[in-house]
């Protein structure tokens, strides 16, 4: 199967503006990203919608594509993204992994764990979660959390906790249940992908805005991977914090 990995990358962020340029240890955060990704697969191109990261990926030899500032999902990008390659590649690309463009403690294993999903030639969308093992997790708001059936095909997504333990305090839950948090990185087939984006936006996907509540909402099937490899999305400046001192400690810089 060939895939298109796809890094949405947008300048504007409203916590922390210019975030795929920010310094990590000497190299762009973009750059991390696009680095990693390209441990695995062969087909990688940043989607953006400023010509300054165009720059940044061009200045370190990246596949690079200016795509419109109007997408309201990194998914839309994606799409548009996956349409420039596509109408100048003579691959013909299957499926398309979006990879997190602010996630620049990616394991390569994760793309792999995702893109093993595919394996099914039933799957149309996958995306990964990973086990709570921190009970700080369960009182983050930033983080998604997921219910999925035994085939491991998604229930629901949402930012409160769910399942709910009844009658339980909870500091107590991971005592009583296994609680899944959502990765956000995705992989759909070329034709799900361009089914995705034509949906309207659905109700629960607004009130919790969260896109892939969009295709459960409208009978879509999601499938669930499970990796043991946690990332830390860089929202806000203590994030870009605690990753720099994370790959200082790693890489010896400073």
């Amino acid at each position: 199967m060939n895939i298109l990995g796809v890094i949405p990358a947008r300048y504007g962020s409203t916590r922390l503006e210019g975030k795929p340029l920010v310094d990590i240890c000497g190299k762009t955060m973009i750059q991390r990203v696009y680095e990693q990704t390209q441990k695995v697969l062969e087909h990688v191109v940043v989607a953006t919608d400023d010509e300054r990261i165009v720059k940044a990926v061009k200045d370190f030899g990246g596949n690079v594509v200016m795509t419109k500032k109007s997408h309201t999902t990194g998914t839309n990008r994606c799409l548009e993204a996956y349409e420039i390659v596509q109408k100048e590649s003579e691959i013909k690309f299957e499926a398309v992994i979006n990879v997190q463009g602010d996630e620049p403690l990616l394991e390569p294993e994760q793309i792999r764990c995702l893109v093993s999903c595919f394996e099914d030639p039933k799957t149309e969308l996958a995306t990964l979660v990973m086990p709570v093992t921190k009970e700080g997790d369960l009182f983050n708001d930033s983080e998604v959390f997921v219910v999925f059936d035994k085939n491991k095909r998604a229930l629901y997504f949402s930012r409160s906790v769910i399942p709910h333990v009844r009658d339980v305090h909870k500091t107590k839950w991971l005592q009583h249940h296994t609680f899944y948090k959502h990765l956000g990185m995705y992989g759909f087939t070329v034709d799900s992908l361009k089914e995705f984006s034509e949906l309207k936006q659905t109700k629960l996907e607004l009130v919790e805005s969260l896109e892939q509540n969009r295709w459960l909402e409208n009978g879509g099937v999601i499938k669930i991977e499970i990796t043991q490899h946690d990332s830390i999305p860089v929202d806000t400046i203590d994030d870009l914090k605690k990753v720099r001192r994370i790959i200082a400690k790693i890489e010896g810089c400073s």
